[in-house]
């Protein structure tokens, strides 16, 4: 049993998950909301927490015309390993979190994939609330259902115009066809 064991193994060995959440930390650093499974949400969601209290505080010592604390930022950067990560945290996220104790990121339960029946989760920045998905309103059903109405009338109004086109077509192709027809007999009919 893994009494006192925290953290999830998510299936791989120690590098490939460091590798795996070094990704999904660089992926939401850099477009603040990601999209994953619920167990990779979680772990995320632990290691963007430090790295970002790591940055805030970095940024708070570094204030009133301080030297940057380049410590902090290659400590980022030996997990990260992508330099316009670790700037956009130093110089956007930890500036916009600065009084914030904690809690910078959000975990949104999004219920089941279709492919394979795993749980899906949204991860977003809390302070970066951008294009928050929020349920569209409900139409209005006496105005939907006049307006089915108008679009089965339009659809019907195609559908018998394609047909009247259509026949007047195959009628033209059978006068065409027609003279010919005559003449040959009545040439056999005078001759």
């Amino acid at each position: 049993m893994r009494h006192r064991i925290s953290g999830r193994k998510l299936g791989r060995t120690r590098s490939h998950r460091k590798a795996t959440l070094s990704a999904l930390s660089v992926s939401l650093i850099q477009h603040k909301k990601i999209r994953t499974t619920l167990a990779k949400a979680k772990e995320t969601r632990m290691v963007v927490e430090k790295l970002v209290t790591r940055a805030r505080r970095a940024v708070s010592r570094e204030g009133d015309g301080k030297p940057k604390d380049v410590h902090a930022r290659r400590e980022v950067f030996r997990f990260l390993r992508d330099r316009s990560a670790v700037s956009v945290l130093f110089d956007d996220i930890a500036q916009k979190v600065g009084t914030r104790p904690g809690g910078y990121t959000r975990v949104v339960k999004l219920g089941q994939r279709q492919g394979d029946g795993a749980e899906v989760a949204l991860i977003e920045f809390v302070d970066y609330n951008v294009g928050q998905a929020k349920p569209a309103a409900k139409p209005d059903k006496k105005a939907a259902k006049a307006q089915d109405k108008g679009d089965s009338k339009k659809k019907t109004a195609a559908k018998s115009k394609k047909k009247a086109t259509a026949g007047a077509k195959s009628a033209q192709k059978a006068e065409a066809s027609a003279p010919h027809a005559a003449d040959s007999k009545g040439k056999a009919g005078k001759s």
